[in-house]
């Protein structure tokens, strides 16, 4: 079984060649750090998806590092970015989830349709009963047989059970009688699955809301955790999708699915920057146990190692 790290410099592959190519590139041809180095290596954190924000704070950042290190050479230039991007990522650090304060531990999911919303509850659902949980799963995504379907599939291929509804039920009453159900079975962690329909947006978030009231008559403070899939291969677009959950629903936390399949992964700085949420897990391919959670360190070192 491959390490996390083995994992990150996989799945990151396509990121790091372009990030770490094109930073070589700037480094052999420069003598000192000057305004021109510095406008290139701005140019090259855009291109790789971190947004034009974030590249000019991290560019400000290093035009100060260069004024107190006089002597910095451009070959130090990968270690003071791993130095700058590790600090911005680490500036406001998340503890784990607590799942031990509630039981049922109720975690909402939410996002677009083909986002990965469904795979990646059932990776959460392996990751958490690996843990010694016992988790259950409701398909409150009724209106698409496929999607209940496929949760099915994730249920059993995690060994977990599933409440599973008539196709056009209620979400909200799905999510009821799931909590019901998580109770009365004991269960530790339930996942709840929602719609993803953004082409009907006001209806969607409506929607959110009236799940979210239904677990809170249920449960003091549930949904206890609120996680937004978002695709890394839609960079800097799926911002726009996030910030309309944002706005809809309370989301803690990102889960950033598709990063072994894209070139931009820098999107993780955007994410921070933009939404102020944290990403919690990252998405690295199919198999169940291709979910992992998020740490700064490690992702940076993977990007420029």
């Amino acid at each position: 079984m491959l390490s996390i790290t083995a994992k990150l410099k996989n799945g990151l592959a396509k990121t790091k060649a372009g990030l770490l190519g094109n930073l070589n590139q700037i480094i052999s041809k420069t003598r000192r750090i000057d305004e021109n180095t510095l406008a290139e290596l701005e140019e090259m954190l855009i291109l790789s998806d971190l947004g034009a924000d974030t590249a000019e704070q991290i560019i400000a950042q290093l035009r100060e590092k260069c004024k107190l290190e006089a002597m910095l050479e451009p070959d130090e230039i990968i270690r003071v970015l791993k130095e700058l991007l590790i600090k911005f990522l680490s500036s406001s650090p998340q503890a784990r989830t607590d799942f031990s304060q509630y039981k049922p531990f109720v975690i909402s999911i939410v996002g677009v349709n083909g986002t990965g919303k469904t795979t990646t509850i059932g990776k959460l659902a392996h990751k958490f009963s690996g843990q010694g949980h016992k988790v259950m799963l409701a398909a409150a995504d009724t209106f698409r047989a496929a999607a209940i379907d496929q949760l099915g599939e994730w249920a059993a291929r995690s060994g977990v059970d599933m409440i599973k509804p008539q196709i056009g039920a209620d979400p909200a009453s799905v999510a009821f009688d799931a909590v019901n159900a998580a109770i009365a079975r004991n269960v530790d962690i339930l996942l709840v699955d929602t719609a993803g329909r953004l082409h009907t947006k006001v209806n969607l978030m409506a929607e959110l809301e009236k799940i979210n009231r239904v677990l809170g008559r249920q449960l003091t403070n549930a949904p206890h955790e609120t996680l937004l899939v978002m695709d890394a291969t839609t960079g800097q677009n799926g911002l726009t999708q996030a910030k309309q959950f944002a706005r809809a629903v309370k989301v803690s936390g990102i889960v950033l699915t598709k990063l072994d399949g894209t070139a931009k992964g820098g999107i993780v700085f955007s994410i921070f920057r933009e939404l102020g949420i944290p990403v919690k897990y990252i998405g690295l391919g199919e198999k169940l146990d291709d979910l992992e959670e998020f740490d700064a360190g490690l992702f940076v070192e993977a990007l420029l190692q």
